[in-house]
């Protein structure tokens, strides 16, 4: 079993824009804040992103593989192990989200 996400987890775009979190969940916490899910909402700011000299900046977080056995609030949750894109704001893919810190005292799959 891997660390679920919380709010205070730190995620980036793989261009070094930083991953912010809204979430709707406000009963269930892991290592102190609020477990996130995948419905919440994901953006990214500072995204440096450019093709061809013009700015192509990751802009959102869609997950396509959260825990899979876990939820909170009807939904699945978010672990170490997740799969999220990072997306532009014309919905074209720029890679996948980096994980880099979560809490360790709650697991799930």
């Amino acid at each position: 079993m891997v660390g679920l996400l919380n709010t205070s987890s730190t995620m980036m775009c793989p261009h070094g824009g930083t991953v912010s979190v809204t979430s709707s969940n406000t009963k269930t916490k892991a290592g102190g804040n609020y477990v996130i899910r995948s419905s919440d909402t994901f953006t990214i700011a500072g995204c440096a992103f450019n093709i061809s000299g013009s700015p192509h900046p990751c802009v959102q977080v869609r997950w396509v593989q959260p825990a899979l056995k876990s939820k909170v609030v009807g939904d699945f949750v978010l672990n170490a192990s997740s799969v999220g894109l990072c997306i532009a704001g014309d919905q074209a893919v720029q890679g996948t989200v980096l994980i880099n810190s979560t809490q360790s005292q709650v697991s799930g799959l």
